[in-house]
């Protein structure tokens, strides 16, 4: 559908790979550590060179936006075309905390190239797939001969994502008329394998607490008074086993209500992926499956809601015994969201659950953390079959749909702007996000360069929204 020419597209990537791989490779060096209170320097000059490498690309407009913490970079490229669609790109200059004594094999912030694989902080996440976008959209332009995209293109690449995007829904807010779009696109994300090329349609949400009960006013003797008063532990205990039903369904009232459930389609899709579910248990270091009965493992990480207990504890935890009655105990819970869930409605759930269960004497306080809401694109929409049509252009094969089971600031993008959120990433399990001697595979970094330009040709044909 697009009128972007493959051949063109593939030859100017060609030639100018060397100078974007350099380029990226001056970006990695500079150790963007957003947790890192002595490194807020180095964010800031991340955000300082990104923005004057968008300007060297061609955004008339690129503008380094200040928060309560760390710089974002905004950039504009209008297309001259009224009528066709504003996307917005995210993604994030700041990077995970390394050091070379934590397992690395080269400094972290020196890029080293080895067996086509570029290894660095940042290399994957999220640098090299945001810094894709820049020779993708010159491809763009010199395959077709425009001077501006084929859409009005902007880009936000905040600086605290591996800090929680703390700022993040403020900026978006308060800057909604600026990132003003008919869709959103976030590379930050990644496919299923090398060899199964996929693009994601969703995230789960998330809302965490933390429950502490009080029971007597001090810690007192387990024979003169234990079988007489409630005893906190062993009500976080009772709350705690109290979490599932014998399906492993959350027993929660309400905290079904309005999920989105899967359609026998996308069921059909999950079960063509290549899912290997030795290799998988043991990339969770567990040694069996357990879940939602009546769900496939696929389709209970990504499709379907999950509370877990993240943390119990109270009373004496030394060695040897004490017999008492301890004062309190806590329970911190996690619970991920699917489309169509409220996460203030499933806070309320919580909360009047909590209470209907505790016995008289048992005080109680629950402390939630705020929430990210889930997101979910139809497999129909027409942006996501822009995605999907530009990916297979690069890979020269079919595309799978894959959902992401964590959370992330994308939900905050979709409801502050009102826009469908799609994904478009080349990340590998095997690039160790996070962890050491993170890398990214050159040559599915240059799949993604050719799929962003691919893209914005695509999305001007095929989708004019009112």
């Amino acid at each position: 559908m697009s009128t972007t020419p493959d051949n063109a597209v593939r030859a100017y990537l060609a030639d100018h790979r060397d100078a974007f791989l350099a380029d990226l490779a001056q970006w990695l060096r500079i150790p963007s550590v957003s947790a890192d209170p002595g490194r807020t320097e180095d964010v800031r000059r991340s955000a300082d060179w990104l923005a004057a490498k968008l300007a060297e690309t061609g955004f008339p407009v690129t503008e380094v936006w200040e928060t309560e913490g760390l710089p974002a970079v905004f950039a504009e490229w209008p297309s001259g075309d009224p009528t066709a669609p504003t996307v917005l790109v995210y993604g994030h200059h700041d990077v995970q905390p390394a050091a070379r004594e934590d397992g690395w094999h080269t400094d972290p912030f020196e890029p080293v190239t080895v067996d086509g694989r570029l290894y660095a902080r940042g290399a994957a996440d999220d640098k090299g797939q945001v810094f894709f976008h820049t020779l993708g959209v010159r491809a763009h332009l010199a395959a077709t001969g425009r001077t501006a995209p084929a859409v009005n293109l902007k880009l936000l690449i905040e600086g605290e994502e591996e800090s929680g995007s703390p700022n993040l829904p403020a900026l978006i807010t308060a800057r909604a008329d600026r990132l003003a779009c008919d869709a959103v696109i976030v590379s930050d994300t990644g496919m299923w394998a090398e060899d199964t090329p996929t693009v994601c349609t969703g995230m789960r949400g998330l809302t965490d607490c933390q429950i502490d009960l009080y029971g007597p006013d001090q810690d007192i003797h387990s024979g003169s008074f234990g079988g007489a008063v409630p005893n906190p532990a062993t009500e976080v205990a009772r709350l705690a086993a109290a979490l599932h039903d014998v399906d492993r369904r959350v027993a929660i009232p309400g905290f079904y209500d309005g999920v989105i459930e899967l359609t026998d389609r996308e069921r059909e899709l999950f079960a063509e992926l290549p899912f290997d579910e030795e290799r998988w248990l043991a990339t969770a270091h567990s040694h069996a499956t357990l879940g939602e009965r009546g769900t496939t493992t696929l389709e209970r990480i990504w499709a379907r809601p999950a509370a877990e207990v993240n943390g119990i504890g109270g009373g004496y935890q030394g060695p040897g015994s004490k017999t008492i009655v301890p004062a309190a105990a806590q329970l911190k819970l996690s619970f991920r969201l699917v489309a169509g869930q409220d996460a203030e409605a499933v806070q309320q759930a919580v909360r009047d659950w909590v209470a209907d269960r505790l016995p008289a004497g048992i005080r109680h306080e629950i402390t939630f953390w705020g929430a990210t809401r889930p997101c979910l694109t139809p497999l129909d929409h027409p942006a996501l079959q822009s995605v999907t049509r530009a990916m297979g252009r690069a890979f020269e094969t079919e595309i799978r749909y894959t959902r992401e089971g964590g959370s992330g600031p994308a939900a905050d993008l979709q409801d502050v702007l009102g826009v469908p959120v799609l994904f478009l990433g080349i990340s590998v399990p095997s690039d160790g996000w996070h962890a050491p001697n993170e890398k990214v595979e050159l040559d599915l970094l240059m799949k993604g360069v050719e799929a962003a330009a691919y893209l914005w040709g695509d999305l001007a044909d095929a989708w004019r929204p009112s």
